[in-house]
């Protein structure tokens, strides 16, 4: 997209549909979770997962980001690509090749901190039994019934961490857990003081407590001030924040604050077949679907149906070759749609290349 840098997305130099990324909301939401994060006392490891982009990566490191987290042995190779220093694996590791390439890592670069999460004897095993030279740096995980992986009881919780300290090429350095699926903050708030008690009850020498998330990171910030431990911090999609599902959900809809949506999909609209049916050429490979549908910008637009490249739209007055902007929702399944993405000023100007690693 270098050739486009400083025209206009409309001039005719790029092709349609395309997803933009504005660069004001983009910067106004990395300064603002990073403030957030550094007044409520924690250090803040953006999940990277959601974009995979090094420009943005940068972005956040540069704003004070303690690390970079992902999901994947895979995503840690990128980002490593990126240049974090720290990562956090917010995972299970089972996977031989992932655990080699950590060991071979562990031992090309001693300034390089890598974590990963256990919740089970097994998975404790497994990691000791390809381990590096300097033992890896593991969290406890303790979930909740109904959720996704993780101890399902404090006892459960401490059992492995005894079994974790005990066992050679594993060190144990804190608690971990996940937030974001429980249904409303009461539920949070008793889930965090549990997260708590098990870091009280290990002895562990400055404990790491991490939780991750987008929708309760204000509760987190008041419920664990208080712990001795460091508070991870591991959001994600704020980064990019989105017009539907974290629209709704946004902890800036309780406290003071806001995050700005930066991600736009334009697509032109191929035929009006019927009156009030419009087909756009946008699909589910342009955009995400899975937590809601795109939204249009445009008022007396709204989406019925989205195919692989069309989607269906109720609407008067369309006619083939108008040009339609939408809100997406949910931005963890929309970067990796796309393998590069201009960045766009107020004036929808290129003044950059967001590229993803997916």
């Amino acid at each position: 997209m270098r050739e486009t840098l400083g025209r206009s997305i409309f001039d005719g130099g790029l092709s349609f549909p395309l997803m933009v990324v504005q660069r004001e909301a983009l910067q106004h939401n990395i300064a603002l979770l990073a403030a957030f994060a550094r007044d409520h006392g924690m250090e803040l490891a953006p999940h990277a997962k959601t974009h995979m982009s090094p420009e943005i990566a940068a972005m956040q490191l540069e704003a004070g980001a303690w690390g970079l987290t992902v999901a994947t042995p895979r995503q840690a190779m990128a980002a490593r690509e990126f240049g974090a220093r720290r990562i956090v694996l917010a995972n299970q590791i089972v996977d031989a090749a992932g655990l080699d390439w950590v060991a071979a890592e562990c031992a090309r670069d001693p300034g390089f901190e890598f974590y990963s999460f256990v919740d089970s004897v097994t998975g404790v095993d497994i990691l000791a039994g390809r381990a590096p030279a300097r033992p890896y740096q593991v969290l406890v995980e303790l979930g909740h019934h109904g959720g996704r992986a993780g101890c399902r009881s404090l006892e459960e919780l401490l059992e492995v961490a005894r079994y974790v300290q005990k066992t050679p090429g594993v060190e144990l350095v804190g608690v971990a857990g996940y937030e974001g699926s429980l249904a409303g903050a009461r539920e949070v708030r008793d889930y965090l003081r549990l997260l708590q008690e098990a870091v009280e009850h290990l002895r562990v020498k400055q404990p790491i407590l991490t939780v991750g998330g987008s929708q309760w990171f204000d509760v987190i910030g008041r419920e664990l001030v208080a712990t001795q431990a460091t508070i991870l911090l591991r959001s994600g999609a704020y980064v990019t924040h989105d017009d539907g599902f974290y629209r709704e959900r946004t902890p800036f809809n309780r406290i003071e604050g806001e995050l700005r949506p930066a991600l736009e999909v334009w697509a032109h609209v191929l035929s009006t077949p019927e009156p009030g049916l419009a087909v756009v050429g946008m699909g589910k490979r342009d955009a995400p679907y899975d937590e809601g549908l795109p939204i249009p910008k445009r008022g007396g637009v709204t989406v019925m149906k989205m195919q692989d490249q069309h989607t269906l739209v109720h609407a008067d007055g369309l006619r083939p070759g108008d040009l339609l902007a939408f809100g997406i929702s949910h931005p963890c399944t929309a970067f990796d749609k796309w393998r590069a993405l201009p960045m766009v000023d107020r004036e929808y100007r290129v003044v950059g290349t967001v590229h993803t690693r997916f």
